[in-house]
């Protein structure tokens, strides 16, 4: 199908030259020789390079070294890392061992950030022994499949990434770069994707290979065309799916560049974030501690958990919550509350059983009637009602209590907690180093509206 101009002009931009995608090339196909001459693994580049699908000025580049599969787990990460470090050396790289399921190397040579990625050269993608051993197969599918989608696939990662909906990390629940060459390949193209990509319902299933044996209940299922077990689009949220969504109907009804441009948003100040939160006449309130020492991967994770604990213990403690949003940051996380009250009255109601329920009733009158109330217990409809003392009248007591570790706080996040956490109220949650994050809170919009904010129309 024709393209519009618009698409012309970002493929312009965005599709690496030659001699970009030959001077990467040519470094991975040095690194694969040096692994190999070692005797000790085969080696292959995975990803977006190896397959020709990567954005101009994206400098990764992933070696993936193939061990016997013999070897064990213990076996596998030693001699694979004892290999990357020799690799690096032998390169000049600086470095550092980072840890996925098991570890591996980040080195930076000539300029490129490479991953040195130790994993077993299993016969398929269904006999894996760890979760990298299917990127190879990732690799080898999409090659002989992507005929003459390679442009159509960079369109469709840039209009993922300029929509805020890139990245299948857990922090933006979004779309993998093998999800968006797997759509492209399934739908035929840019296009046929937006306008399928307009029509999706929650649970719309994808099967490229019709082989899918389990079942799914993501919000949006695509089964791994390499294994048929697994979802390729198990990370994908469902705002982040319904986002996509509403930038293909938006693209659909008046293309524009501006949905290939995420123009950059400056922070707000201190003083323009007090303005606006007053205006906005609710409560904010944020929780700082120190940043676990694990990957987001993993820390992510526990800060929404986390977050959405304390959010049903200020609910059930009578703080009504309009947002929660969670950050995390190198030196510290952030939970964040927008509460539409910061304060309740000391007394609250408590429901108790029906009196048909006899011997709960019973109990329930007992144990009040011993107890200083306000009121009660009486009966309403039927069941017991008692109108008792509230433990915190204020949430910023409840947020600094240590009752907070009596709800399901995700561990890494309660053991840094344990060592101390900071309370802040309205503007003085104002803090540079959570600069771009509150400000995104404060002026949080879906991707089209702020296209359509941005252009006018």
């Amino acid at each position: 199908m024709t393209r519009c101009p618009c698409e012309d002009d970002v493929l312009g931009r965005i599709r690496p030259t030659p001699e970009e995608r030959a001077y990467i090339r040519a470094i991975g196909q040095r690194l694969i020789e040096a692994v190999e001459r070692s005797g000790m693994a085969k080696a292959m580049m995975v990803g977006s390079v190896a397959r020709d699908t990567f954005v101009r000025g994206d400098r990764d580049l992933d070696v993936f070294m193939l061990f016997d599969p013999a070897l064990s787990r213990e076996d596998l990460q030693e001699q694979g890392l004892s290999l990357a470090r020799r690799i690096a050396e032998e390169f000049g790289a600086t470095w550092r061992e980072k840890y996925a399921e098991h570890p591996y190397l980040n080195a930076t040579i000539d300029s490129l950030d490479i991953d040195l990625v130790p994993c077993y050269a299993v016969p398929s993608a269904t006999e894996i022994k760890s979760a990298v051993d299917r990127t190879p197969f990732h690799t080898r599918y999409i090659l002989s499949h992507i005929d003459n989608y390679a442009d159509d696939v960079l369109l469709c990662k840039q209009f993922a990434k300029a929509g805020g909906v890139y990245g299948s990390d857990h922090m933006t629940e979004g779309f993998s770069g093998y999800l968006c060459e797997v759509l492209t390949i399934y739908y035929g193209g840019f296009h046929a994707l937006l306008e399928a990509a307009a029509r999706w319902r929650p649970g719309e299933t994808i099967d490229l290979e019709q082989h899918g044996r389990k079942e799914f209940t993501d919000p949006l299922v695509v089964i791994d065309p390499v294994d048929p077990e697994r979802n390729v689009a198990a990370a994908l949220s469902l705002s982040r799916m319904f986002e996509f969504s509403e930038l293909a109907r938006g693209y659909l009804a008046e293309p524009s560049i501006a949905f290939f441009c995420r123009p950059a948003s400056p922070a707000l100040t201190a003083e323009v974030f007090a303005r606006l939160l007053a205006a906005r006449g609710t409560h904010l309130f944020s929780m700082t501690f120190a940043t676990p020492d694990y990957t987001p991967d993993t820390v992510v994770p526990q800060l929404r958990k986390s977050a959405e604990s304390v959010r049903e213990l200020l609910e059930r403690s009578g703080f009504a919550a309009n947002r929660i949003d969670v950050c995390m940051e190198k030196e510290r996380c952030m939970l964040l509350f927008e509460l539409m009250a910061a304060g309740a009255p000391a007394m609250r109601r408590h429901i108790g059983p029906p009196l048909s329920a006899r011997e709960n009733a019973e109990k329930f009158l007992a144990k009040y009637v011993g107890e200083e109330v306000f009121a009660g217990p009486y009966v309403e409809d039927g069941r017991y009602v008692v109108e008792v003392p509230r433990q915190f009248t204020r949430a910023v007591d409840l947020l600094r209590s240590k009752i907070l570790f009596e709800v399901a706080l995700g561990k890494h996040v309660r053991r840094s907690m344990k060592q101390g956490w900071a309370v802040k109220a309205g503007a003085e949650c104002w803090d540079e180093e959570f600069a771009g994050f509150l400000s995104e809170f404060l002026g949080r919009s879906s991707p089209l509206a702020r296209i359509k904010r941005v252009t006018g129309r």
